[in-house]
């Protein structure tokens, strides 16, 4: 029983001494891809933002100015023309996954709740704060008044089916339709 236990002991301070080894590696590891990260952002800005010397001379000023406001256009362009076109390369993917989709079959529409929602909530959640219309739709609704006629009460009564229910209903009405039967 003792040595099982010396073993464990010894296992778990094993692994503990590996463990501690591997994140001073990994600590190490890390502080040398920084470094090397700030080294090479130095070199980048070093050579293509060379350090700035202000001329003296009210015209120099100029041409330095106009200097830059053509690299900043180029440069704008160049943004510009590289968002267009990760544009088009992530509305191919979705296009493209899309399709993979389909050919592979597998797509499940996934279950909808059925919310109860007024339609003044839903503008609200649609607009915000925007939304300060009500709609009720039954308050512009006029109210007209249901005129019994004796041509619809003579249609309903000839056509109710539900006419004596009551009576026909339970054991007496069955007796009933059992006599009339004979």
């Amino acid at each position: 029983f003792f040595r099982l236990q010396k073993k464990r002991r010894a296992a778990t301070a094993r692994r503990q001494h590996l463990k501690s080894a591997m994140l001073q590696l990994a600590v190490t590891e890390i502080e040398k891809e920084a470094a090397a990260k700030e080294v090479e952002k130095q070199n980048y800005l070093a050579e293509h933002c060379p350090p700035l010397s202000l001329p003296g001379s009210m015209q120099e000023l100029q041409e330095l100015c106009k200097k830059l406001h053509a690299k900043i256009e180029s440069v704008d362009e160049e943004r510009y023309d590289t968002e267009v076109k990760l544009q088009k390369t992530t509305k191919e993917l979705e296009d493209l996954s899309q399709k993979l989709f389909d050919l592979r079959g597998k797509f499940k529409r996934p279950p909808l709740r059925r919310v109860r929602m007024s339609a003044d909530a839903m503008l609200r959640a649609l607009l915000g704060s925007k939304h300060k219309v009500c709609m009720d739709l039954r308050a512009n609704l006029k109210q007209v008044k249901k005129e019994d006629t004796e041509k619809e009460k003579d249609l309903r009564d000839v056509g109710d089916w539900r006419k004596n229910i009551e009576e026909k209903s339970g054991m007496e009405g069955r007796k009933k339709m059992f006599e009339a039967g004979e």
